[in-house]
């Protein structure tokens, strides 16, 4: 086995680059530098330590176990030298490196896709990637910074602040309400056709309440399933059923005459808008100046 030599702080920062993104490609891309640069220190960087870190395919670029090992042992090391960069630069109003986002699919299209625009401006030497799913994914296993979540957290390691609350509304199209008839109280709701939301823990039970101090639960059935904010509003806009939506995506079709508040007299419970982020010692001055702009960015919008 060769005995490692001198190791340049740079190749490390591009074996981590590789890692992440599987590719020399991918990760050139990243790094701003040409593919041929990659795969030469990469090779430099597997003499010196005697190691094969990767293995080549023709598809991807696979981490060996030392290889993965060896990132392991790397990636809170350089995590923390760019956080040390970040709060040295957050003194001069400069962020850098790479802030990742994740978000719902309509969220970041409504709301937090104009506000990004906005912050990148601010911030032009930060690289912002944002990645979207209407599934909770693990920040740590996905290299996430920061997650907007929506209702009511779990308990969990990870950290969060609150940015704001929203409220749901029971909605149906004009079309459908045609055709059934109007509900007067919560338990009408249960004759109806229903479209239930799978990304909701519990999406047939619902709590009401109103201004006289009266409560109701109501468990509904539904016919249709569906695992994405966006769908169910097409649903419900094309006449398949009722169902719950949060503020946003309701006022939106309410605003455009293609969904109809059911029951205004009755409220249902006000949820959470929050940042999550992974734990950790201290919290890099990316995280907290996007968090802090977002949280003003939700205020100015009355959230």
């Amino acid at each position: 086995m060769a005995i490692p030599g001198r190791v340049d702080l740079n190749d490390l920062v591009i074996f981590e680059a590789v890692a992440e993104s599987s590719g020399f490609t991918a990760a050139a891309e990243l790094l701003g530098v040409a593919p041929a640069k990659i795969s030469v220190e990469i090779n430099r960087l597997e003499e010196k330590l005697g190691v094969t870190l990767l293995s080549r395919t023709t598809r991807k670029v696979i981490l060996t176990d030392e290889g993965q090992a060896f990132y392991e042992e790397c990636r809170p090391l350089l995590q923390g030298l760019h956080d040390a960069i970040e709060r040295l630069g957050s003194g001069k109003n400069e962020l850098t490196g790479t802030l990742r986002i994740s978000s719902t699919v309509e969220h970041a299209a409504l709301i937090l896709a104009p506000a990004l625009a906005e912050f990148a401006r601010h911030y032009p030497s930060l690289i912002i990637d944002l990645r979207t799913s209407d599934y909770i994914v693990d920040l740590i296993e996905e290299r996430i910074d920061v997650a907007i979540r929506f209702g009511w957290l779990p308990d969990s390691s990870l950290r969060a602040v609150k940015l704001g609350d929203f409220t749901q509304y029971v909605v149906a199209s004009p079309e459908y309400l045609q055709h059934i008839k109007l509900p007067e109280k919560p338990e009408d709701l249960s004759d109806l056709d229903w479209i239930a939301l799978t990304l909701l823990s519990a999406p047939l039970t619902w709590n009401f309440s109103n201004n006289m101090g009266e409560k109701k639960i109501v468990h509904v059935k539904s016919r249709i399933k569906v695992d994405s904010t966006g769908v169910l509003c097409s649903l419900i806009q094309q006449g398949a059923g009722i169902s719950i939506l949060d503020h946003f995506n309701a006022q939106e079709g309410i605003q455009a005459n293609k969904m109809v508040q059911l029951l205004p007299e009755w409220t249902l419970p006000s949820a959470g808008i929050y940042a999550v982020y992974p734990p950790g010692r201290q919290v890099s001055a990316k995280i907290r100046v996007f968090i802090d702009f977002y949280k003003k960015y939700l205020t100015k919008l009355g959230i």
